[in-house]
């Protein structure tokens, strides 16, 4: 089988690329990269003279190039999004670009060539929740213009699906963490810090609640769900690991005997969701996927991952990843 993986030099796309060539001999990738902020050419390095693996620069609202690559191939999985929430808030128009221009681009494509396309998308389309978990038929309320564009981007497919009948899967998953993700997000930012003894800053008090997901596993649920799922079917993806951010970082702090000194509380962002919650049991009844990972272990794994590759700690500028408000204009 040859894919088109999109935004495969990012956080889950290139974990994914490196699961299907290291544990499979039955897929060829061709991955297609803007090589953007969230890129690193480095995550996929082991394998980029492999000769089932083939890289492509370029942005998928290329129609061009999208049509000639997708021609090539049997199915394509869209990771590529702009999916920094902090960055939307300061600058929402690139994330309506690639959110959705790229997302309808493939869509239409794959409708025209009859080709499956699986649409990565987030809990954050369904915004906070006070209580309750969210299922596949719950109301969209997204409160950030990142989580409004992936939630139009669903809504642009379900059109096509019903109109069309596009060959189009749909999976939304909970917040992502392990190797080879970007520095700002919470785990890592919070590891290289405390790396390197700095401050470590929290929105608020530290008490939104997110529900945490090693990659590996959202990756297996990504896998399943392109080989055996119906068309115009959509599945959330969730570890039933609802913790909250302040507990995170104690976490990583013990696991790497550090001093709780080193958590600095800063001004809360604009529109912090306080919970997400999804129920995934139609993807592990539908389709037999589970967990594997426990959060412990993944978190302990994430932590070597990031110590044993001590390039990574050094590139990364701490005044970048210490800025308190990274949603505030640098203009």
């Amino acid at each position: 089988m040859k894919l088109l993986v999109t935004g495969g030099l990012g956080f889950i796309g290139s974990n994914f690329i490196l699961k299907l060539i290291k544990e499979s001999n039955e897929f060829e990738i061709i991955n297609v990269d803007a090589e953007l902020y969230g890129s690193d050419k480095n995550n996929l390095l082991e394998i980029q003279d492999h000769e089932k693996y083939e890289f492509v620069k370029g942005n998928i609202t290329n129609r061009r190039l999208m049509e000639d690559l997708i021609t090539k191939c049997d199915a394509v999985v869209n990771f590529a999004a702009e999916s920094f929430v902090d960055r939307s808030i300061e600058n929402a128009d690139p994330f309506l670009v690639s959110n959705i221009r790229g997302a309808f681009t493939l869509l239409d494509i794959v409708t025209k060539q009859k080709k499956r396309l699986l649409q990565i998308s987030t809990d954050e389309v369904f915004g906070s929740l006070s209580s309750g978990t969210a299922t596949e038929q719950s109301t969209f309320n997204p409160s950030n213009p990142y989580a409004a564009t992936k939630a139009a981007a669903e809504l642009l497919i379900k059109s096509y699906v019903n109109t069309y009948d596009s060959d189009v899967i749909i999976t939304r998953c909970t917040n992502n963490y392990g190797p080879c993700q970007f520095y700002e997000k919470l785990i890592p930012k919070t590891i290289i810090l405390a790396n390197q003894n700095k401050k470590i800053p929290i929105y608020g008090q530290g008490t939104n609640i997110r529900d945490w997901i090693y990659v590996d596993d959202h990756c297996n649920a990504v896998l399943s769900a392109l080989l055996n799922a119906k068309n115009g079917e959509t599945y959330n993806i969730s570890a039933n690991n609802e913790i909250d951010n302040i507990t995170i970082v104690k976490k990583i702090l013990n696991l790497m005997n550090k001093s709780e000194d080193l958590i600095d509380f800063v001004e809360d962002r604009p529109g912090h969701d306080y919970r997400y919650s999804m129920d995934s049991k139609k993807i592990s009844n539908e389709l037999g996927w589970k967990i594997k990972t426990s959060f412990d272990n993944g978190l302990t794994n994430t932590i070597n991952w990031y110590l044993n590759n001590p390039e990574i700690l050094k590139k990364f500028n701490s005044d970048i990843v210490q800025n308190t408000t990274p949603w505030k204009s640098s203009n």
